[in-house]
């Protein structure tokens, strides 16, 4: 039974999603919360079964039956439902039996989207580790560097009391080691120069990367482009972003090169699109960049996918772990945020930048 017209009001006026079902689980009111979630009109859903709403795994109906039947009240955490869009979404949801009038029953579903939550919790922790790694990197250094530049003056101070100039090839590779350290810790920092910040058309870099990766040679890899003419300049370092972009597309294709893996056409995709009202960690801006670098290769393992953006830290024996440390990081300075979702065929690499100020 449909509510009447105050409960009516009520419950179109409800941020959480509100399904009233009847015993043989059809659908007798939807309110706009849940119309908006679920991305279905509530008067062509009146009278559906509720399976055409979402659904979760097999059981579903046995639940809700035995909930109208039993008269038994349940909640779910963190349900993965599929919507008839094939969006899938994360919620929690409760399910509660009601006695209506001359002895009828009911349920009502009540439905509390989890997506953004848990996003801004992942973002957020993503960030903070960032910052943490950054304040190790920055105390590691220092007391590296500073032991390393005594070492290196050491060294040329001895090669000048050296009586045999042969003897200068012992202190030469001193000094040479000493500076590739430096340099390493240099390049575990990231890039510390100032942000050159202009209005910058994202497809210049992303064209600018493909032709870099091009012109370095990448097979038999198709590398495809999927952009929306559409978005405005961005204010950003072209240069920084280029090199971001760069260190991604070239992890993509060095996975696709891998001897071990063999995918039927070998493809990398750069797509851009515009995301509104988009929440990065805390902040929620009006208009996003959202660039897409997407490869069919074999995917991250699991053992590093958790902290590939940590320095150091990489999925190759023969990586060295920087580039998507220094990615992320360029990332961060343009109040964005790199993010990976990755399994075998289908990597995905998402750099979110604001294209304005948070709102």
């Amino acid at each position: 039974m449909a509510p009447d017209n105050l409960h009516h009001r009520i419950l179109d006026n409800l941020k959480t999603a509100i399904i009233l079902v009847e015993p043989n689980l059809t659908v007798s009111y939807i309110n706009p919360a849940a119309e908006s979630l679920l991305a279905v009109s509530g008067h062509r859903m009146q009278g559906s079964s509720v399976t055409k709403l979402f659904f979760e795994q097999e059981d579903t109906m046995i639940n809700l039956l035995d909930a109208i039947n039993n008269f038994n009240a349940y909640t779910k955490r963190e349900a993965q439902l599929s919507l008839q869009s094939g969006q899938q979404i994360t919620v929690d949801f409760a399910v509660t039996p009601i006695h209506e009038s001359r002895g009828s029953k009911s349920l009502i579903i009540e439905l509390q989207p989890l997506d953004r939550l848990l996003r801004i919790s992942r973002e957020e922790g993503l960030l903070s580790s960032q910052e943490h790694s950054r304040v190790l990197v920055r105390g590691l250094a220092h007391e590296i560097k500073n032991p390393l530049g005594g070492l290196r003056g050491a060294a040329q101070l001895l090669a000048r009391e050296l009586p045999d100039d042969k003897l200068k090839d012992y202190t030469d590779i001193i000094i040479e080691e000493a500076d590739r350290l430096r340099n390493l810790v240099d390049n575990m920092l990231g890039p510390n120069q100032t942000l050159t910040m202009e209005p910058t058309n994202i497809h210049e870099v992303l064209e600018r990367v493909r032709n870099l990766v091009e012109a370095e040679g990448t097979g038999n890899i198709h590398i495809v482009r999927d952009y929306d003419p559409s978005i405005p300049e961005l204010v950003g370092d072209r240069e920084q972003l280029i090199q971001a972009t760069l260190n991604i597309v070239r992890n993509a294709v060095q996975a696709l090169q891998q001897q071990s893996y063999h995918a039927d056409r070998p493809l990398i995709t750069l797509r851009t699109r515009t995301l509104r009202q988009f929440t990065i960690g805390a902040h929620r801006y009006r208009l996003v960049c959202r660039v897409d670098v997407v490869d069919n290769g074999p995917g991250i393992p699991d053992s590093v996918r958790e902290a590939i953006f940590l320095p150091m830290v990489s999925g190759r024996p023969d990586g060295t772990g920087l580039g998507l440390s220094i990615s992320q990081s360029i990332i961060n300075r343009h109040r964005g945020l790199i993010e990976c979702a990755s399994e075998p065929g289908n990597t995905v690499f998402t750099l979110n930048i604001p294209l304005e100020l948070a709102a």
